[in-house]
């Protein structure tokens, strides 16, 4: 190796030190007592900014979409703030469906006080109650008896005297009037003695002339005497029913009054009362009061009561403080607007007010509403009929399917009940901005954007506050004490997952996961003590096996060749680049062989992978990149003309990303040079046309794949990998790598151009141009411009 290349070798290779987040265990001896944590987050202040101010307004449209992703604690900070805004609110009213006496198809609302639902069920119960105690007994006492036989009385007066008018005419002809079954008949008198059939036909002929002549006078004088009869029951009747009415009236007034007083500052509940006392005598008769002989049991009258007059109390606030906060998590039509249910009997169908069954909507009337963004679009018209109910502040109980099918019979139309409620939508930003772009109503309805970090500053108060958290969840969950160095092991691994030295990734349900694994590793080995950070290391271990089958399959296939990396020695045109590989929960590097081959020719360089389909959009932007650094490289004095193939060999999948395209380059330069690629070292990096070296993601799974390689085949010492120097500050590396990296059997460079990396790689000066346009003979630069020059003079020589 030249000095130039031993001296770029040291200035671009990294220092253990560099390989991963400075942090001391030490910090954490500030965290608090666990038992005394109340906090519940971390971070996220500009969320708690817009939260505190849409919680806040109280004018319409101003809801909230939470924006983050999930496991961030957002959901957790959302409850918290809400439950402490809810708390300090007055209870909201509760809401009644009651039976509409003149159209029972439509039940009207009933406003009642907070915590009076249950109070008035309750007297309303007792009321009915007492109406089967009344009923029909009341009827019964002497006082109604003297007042319907004084009715009866005066009927059968006027009857008696019609009947002895008749009587006295029919005695003058020798007639007598007799009843029998009900019925007035007549019978001819002999001797002063009524004749019976046998006697009447022995009679002589003009005799039984004569009687019939006289019967069919009577009947008609019979008949002119009771003309009134029908009038006279239906007055009878009349006074019956309404002294029923009256002494029923009376009867339950009192009940009425009293229940009228317990609830006199209730003006809803007043105005239901007064419904009933117009309906209720009514209903009393019909139901209790009956002459039928199969009388029905008091358990069924008290049903049939019951469902006439008992309010259906939809949400109880008794034992509630404040408003409610409420989250629906599976927010279906019926789940959260409620629904009205069918009951059967007899093997028929039927419903009633009582029936009416509440919804999300209806339990956070007058506090907050919790959904997740995804399910509410995700459930048909739930969504149109969310942005109704916000824009009208109403709430309707209805079938939102009735107008696409055969109505299946008799169903409710219960009256609209008012709505005031705070929606908190939680839900990723790509379905944000799906919203506002296409949804207009929402930017009208969801006004505050609440927007939740994914990462935090890695600042000693962050880093205190993780501990806590931490430590909290452990004194939750009965866990034993978490030493520092196992808080230390866990902020390394929310540094790693937020792939940055100095931000924490604040998907804290991940770091959940570790510490309950570790605290079941914890009691596997014994269950004594602290719980360290050996224990996290073990369930990091643990972890990575569990999920590890497919890394271990494409190592093992590179260990019997079934897919060529080479780790050693030099070739040209071959490279090893770099990839991530994310299948479900696993997430590896693995290096991948990148070839290029050059030839004379206009085709220009031609991506295989895209010219296969294999090759998305931003991997195909990497190659054609290459072109303009070739051109704006090495095209200022001739046209370049050349045609070369790039492959990224053994490659069966779609590939995307363009953190291959330094790799590509390499490999193109090699191919045109002739100078050998040293096959120890992997690169991964983007370029862009000046060939500046640029950052790409995944940078510690590409390097821990590729030294696994190395380390299974046999660390050299002169293997390494080569990544751009933008992407130092994302190194959280492995102790592995690092201890490899501290004993020199390992190496990490940080370029910043892609000279430095042509002559990592080449071992070669890449060469800088001098005053005369020329580069240093055996350059890299000065051959690859020889290279091209002379297939551009074929090129040339043959159009000539």
């Amino acid at each position: 190796m030249s000095k130039h290349s031993e001296e770029l070798s040291q200035s671009t290779r990294l220092s253990p030190s560099q390989l991963s987040a400075s942090l001391s265990a030490s910090l954490f001896s500030q965290t608090k007592d666990a038992s005394q944590i109340s906090q519940a987050f971390v971070g996220h202040h500009r969320a708690k900014e817009a939260l505190d101010f849409g919680l806040s307004m109280k004018s319409i449209g101003f809801n909230v979409y939470a924006m983050g992703e999930h496991g961030t604690g957002r959901q957790t900070l959302i409850k918290q703030m809400l439950n402490e805004v809810a708390v300090k609110q007055p209870i909201p009213a509760e809401w009644c469906y009651i039976n509409n006496f003149d159209e029972s198809h439509m039940p009207t609302k009933l406003y009642v006080n907070p915590g009076d639902g249950k109070q008035l069920l309750s007297r309303m119960n007792k009321f009915i109650d007492e109406l089967l105690d009344l009923f029909p007994e009341i009827f019964d006492n002497p006082g109604y008896q003297r007042q319907k036989a004084a009715i009866d009385r005066e009927f059968n007066q006027k009857y008696d005297q019609a009947i002895a008018t008749v009587e006295d005419i029919a005695l003058k002809d020798n007639v007598v009037l007799y009843e029998e079954n009900g019925e007035v008949g007549f019978s001819p008198l002999v001797d002063g003695k009524p004749l019976n059939d046998k006697e009447f036909a022995n009679l002589a002929e003009p005799e039984r002339v004569k009687f019939y002549q006289l019967l069919a006078e009577l009947e008609v004088v019979l008949a002119e005497q009771l003309l009134e009869l029908p009038l006279w029951k239906r007055h009878s009747s009349d006074q019956l029913r309404k002294l029923k009415y009256d002494t029923a009236g009376q009867s339950i007034k009192p009940y009425l009054t009293e229940l009228e007083h317990e609830f006199a500052s209730n003006e809803g509940v007043l105005k239901y009362l007064s419904k009933v006392k117009a309906h209720v005598v009514d209903a009393v008769l019909e139901i209790l009061v009956t002459d039928d002989e199969d009388t029905a049991t008091d358990k069924e009258l008290r049903k049939l009561m019951v469902e006439r007059f008992l309010p259906n109390l939809l949400v109880d606030r008794e034992g509630v403080e404040g408003a409610p906060v409420i989250y629906e998590q599976n927010p279906t039509y019926q789940n959260l607007f409620g629904h009205v249910d069918f009951a059967s009997f007899q093997g028929a169908s039927y419903t009633s007010y009582r029936l009416i069954r509440p919804g999300a909507l209806h339990k956070a009337n007058g506090g907050y509403l919790l959904l997740d963004a995804d399910k509410v679009l995700g459930q048909p018209a739930v969504w149109s009929r969310l942005k109704l109910a916000l824009k009208t502040q109403q709430i309707a109980i209805e079938n939102p399917y009735s107008e696409y099918g055969q109505n299946s019979g008799f169903t409710l139309q219960p009256e609209k009940i008012p709505l005031q409620v705070k929606v908190v939508l939680l839900g990723d930003a790509e379905l944000y901005y799906t919203l506002q772009d296409y949804d207009q109503e929402f930017t009208e309805l969801f006004r505050v954007l609440a927007d939740f970090d994914r990462h935090l500053e890695k600042n000693d108060e962050n880093l205190i506050a993780f501990g806590n958290l931490i430590r909290q969840r452990a004194y939750q969950h009965n866990y034993p004490k978490v030493s520092d160095e196992a808080l230390l092991a866990l902020a390394k691994y929310a540094l790693r997952r937020g792939e940055h030295q100095h931000k924490i990734s604040v998907n804290i349900v991940q770091v959940n996961d570790l510490l309950d694994e570790a605290n079941y590793c914890w009691h596997k080995h014994g269950g004594n003590g602290e719980l360290t950070a050996k224990h996290i290391d073990m369930a990091l271990t643990a972890k990575n096996r569990r999920i590890g089958r497919l890394s271990e399959t494409w190592l093992s296939e590179i260990k019997e060749q079934q897919v060529l990396i080479s780790t050693e020695g030099e070739c040209i045109g071959r490279v090893n680049g770099l990839t991530v590989l994310e299948i479900g929960d696993s997430v590896f590097g693995t290096p991948a062989r990148i070839t290029s081959t050059v030839y004379a020719g206009s085709q220009g360089v031609t991506d295989i992978e895209r010219e296969v389909d294999l090759g998305k959009s931003i991997h195909s932007k990497g190659v054609l990149l290459l072109t303009g650094y070739l051109g704006h490289k090495y095209g200022q004095t001739f046209p370049v003309t050349i045609s070369a193939n790039i492959a990224i060999e053994q490659s069966y999948g779609h590939i995307d990303g363009d953190s291959a395209s330094m790799a590509e380059l390499c490999a193109l330069i090699s191919s045109i040079t002739l100078l050998p690629i040293d096959q120890g070292l992997a690169i991964t990096g983007s370029i862009n046309q000046h060939g500046e070296v640029q950052s790409i993601g995944g940078v510690n799974e590409k390097i821990e794949g590729f030294f696994k390689l190395c380390q299974d085949k046999g660390l050299t010492g002169s293997q390494g990998v080569i990544i751009p120097k933008t992407n130092v500050i994302n190194l959280m590396l492995s102790s592995d790598v690092i201890d490899a990296v501290d004993k020199g059997e390992f190496s990490i460079y940080a370029v910043e151009s892609i000279d430095q990396a042509l002559e990592l790689l080449m071992h070669t000066k890449a060469g800088k141009i001098n005053s005369t346009g020329r580069y240093p003979r055996k350059s890299i630069h000065a051959l690859a411009l020889d290279k091209l020059s002379a297939f551009a003079d074929i090129l040339n020589g043959e159009e000539e």
